[in-house]
């Protein structure tokens, strides 16, 4: 009897692994038709449909008029619970802690709060001289790599109701107050995945930002790296670019976005 159970369970286990590689279509394909299902996923054609009809009888696949499968509406159920009770500061903090040990300078996440960027947590640099970054400080939207980055990846109109409506007062020496000046650095943002500013916050710092998307595509932080500018010039953006953006997309992933 234990030998038929297992055997019995194992066959279970291989029927819920087979659901899966039919669900996980739909990462990819917003709709499949049956036959799709089949070409695809490479099931025997009997076992896809009976589990199909599992799938749909439980909410988890639906089929619209034209006979095509979707994900049905338990998924976005689901999705709701899971990006409510994700704490993105538990899932960005081992990632910061990484980068962290990898580049020697402080790490920053910032999260949207209307106008404004919130600190919501943050890694001391390893240098002896320290900026000016505290859990809770709140920076305006253009000022600043990892403010900006947020505002760069938000939508189109959006982000020029915020540039039209905002007054760009200057923070440090090398804070951005001129209008066109900052649609440019935010296109440059959008187009390298990343922002980098100089002086903009507290002067002679420099910072390196990269976005973090949710589930939905949205952008939900940025994560940054900080120093002095020396540590921050040209020949050496690059590397470190390509070290925030992995953390970022780390992060996004945990989130649930997909590329």
């Amino acid at each position: 009897m234990i030998q038929k159970g297992g055997v019995f369970l194992q066959s279970k286990n291989k029927t819920v692994v087979k659901s899966m590689d039919i669900l996980n279509l739909f990462l990819h394909h917003s709709k499949l038709s049956f036959n799709e299902i089949v070409q695809f996923s490479g099931i025997p054609k009997t076992s896809v449909y009976r589990m199909v009809m599992s799938l749909e009888e439980m909410g988890l696949l639906d089929k619209d008029v034209d006979g095509k499968y979707s994900l049905g509406l338990l998924f976005l159920q689901f999705g709701h619970l899971v990006s409510e009770r994700l704490d993105i500061r538990q899932v960005a903090l081992p990632v910061m802690h990484r980068l962290h040990h990898e580049v020697g300078e402080a790490v920053n996440l910032i999260v949207r709060d209307g106008n404004e960027a919130i600190y919501i947590e943050k890694l001391d640099t390893k240098q002896p001289v320290r900026l000016y970054t505290a859990i809770g400080r709140r920076t305006p939207l253009y000022a600043g790599a990892c403010s900006r980055v947020i505002l760069a990846f938000l939508p189109y109109m959006e982000r020029e109701r915020y540039i039209d409506e905002t007054d760009l007062q200057p923070i440090a020496s090398g804070t951005i107050t001129d209008r066109e000046k900052l649609r440019q650095l935010i296109s440059e943002s959008r187009e390298n995945g990343f922002s980098v500013s100089y002086s903009e916050l507290e002067d002679y710092s420099a910072a390196l930002a990269a976005p973090v998307f949710n589930f939905k595509g949205e952008i939900v932080a940025g994560i940054s790296i900080a120093g002095l500018d020396v540590n921050y010039q040209q020949e050496k953006l690059g590397p470190l670019a390509v070290k925030v953006k992995a953390a970022a997309l780390e992060i996004s992933r945990e989130l649930g976005y997909i590329e």
